[in-house]
């Protein structure tokens, strides 16, 4: 295995530190795979207090003859400049993924049409998009994400901790209240006024209502690319019966579409240990790595589409 430090986005006004693991046979051009983040900031290794699990894929694919390229998410490396300025995932996520794309398609050692996107999470609802607006990738993974809009999550999320035995139940319940009522009408907004008003922090409405215009599996419904959907079963951030059963009835009868549910496994796909969202910082407070099984499966599909 042979790790290199590379910048995405060389020259631009975000340039951003990564990593490009390769195998150590390059006899011939390999194929890789661009790792898209999550919500909120986040290093290269996707770390979630002592789990890394963009690392541990990266480690797990090359053994398999795949490449990988990681970097810092904008919003971990400049923060603080882009809470002063307007965003939408178009400037935190998707502009970055096209410029790794591009990276790789211009690098020798790999086959420029078996470049793969991963994404994980929001990452993973941003990948159909990404895909999309440039990439044309030769397929899709896609870890714990889900058909559903981002506001749509937010508020499940809000109700699934108030309908705990929290203390802060009660709170938590005026915060579900507070932020039903401001997506409310949310599409029906002009775009102005979407802007002008926030969710929270620096973070407007404009940016739901942006990302909100179409789903993953619309823009999946407008492809035929391959596409790999993986899910654990103790997820509590994206629940296996709600998102991964609806992304199989929303794609039900499309084409080269391949499902994989891990019954034990949570959120990051390491082995689940509590159900419960408020016990988030416990679940990912303990060092695990993801397994074998998940690797060789995502090395699989890889493999099987040459």
């Amino acid at each position: 295995m042979n790790s290199e430090k590379i910048i995405v986005g060389a020259g631009t006004e975000y340039p951003l530190n990564g990593l490009l693991t390769l195998p150590e046979d390059l006899t011939n051009p390999v194929p890789a795979v661009v790792m898209v983040h999550g919500s909120g900031p986040s290093d290269m290794n996707e770390k979630v207090i002592k789990l890394t699990p963009f690392k541990d894929l990266a480690e797990g694919l090359v053994k398999y003859g795949i490449a990988s390229l990681r970097y810092d998410k904008r919003t971990f490396a400049y923060g603080r400049k882009l809470a002063r300025t307007k965003i939408t995932v178009k400037e935190e996520t998707i502009d970055d993924a096209l410029l790794a794309v591009e990276l790789l398609r211009k690098d020798p050692r790999i086959d420029p049409g078996r470049i793969f996107i991963l994404g994980h999470s929001m990452g993973a609802m941003l990948a159909p998009r990404i895909d999309a607006e440039g990439a044309d990738a030769r397929g899709l993974i896609l870890l714990a994400g889900t058909p559903y809009r981002l506001e749509d999550i937010v508020l499940r999320q809000l109700k699934q901790t108030a309908g705990s035995n929290s203390i802060l139940k009660w709170i938590i319940s005026l915060e579900y209240k507070y932020y039903a009522k401001k997506f409310m009408n949310l599409y029906q907004m002009d775009d102005e006024e979407a802007w002008k008003k926030k969710f929270a922090g620096n973070l407007s409405l404009y940016y739901f209502k942006e990302m909100g215009q179409k789903t993953a599996s619309d823009y999946l419904l407008e492809s035929n690319k391959p596409v790999l959907i993986l899910q654990g079963g103790k997820d509590f951030q994206v629940l296996a019966e709600e998102a991964y059963r609806k992304f199989q009835e929303l794609l039900a009868g499309r084409e080269n579409t391949l499902y994989k549910l891990y019954p034990e496994l949570n959120h990051v796909f390491v082995q689940g240990i509590y159900s419960d969202i408020l016990k988030a910082s416990k679940e990912y407070g303990t060092e695990r790595h993801i397994g074998d099984n998940v690797i060789r499966d995502i090395a699989t599909f890889i493999q099987d589409n040459k």
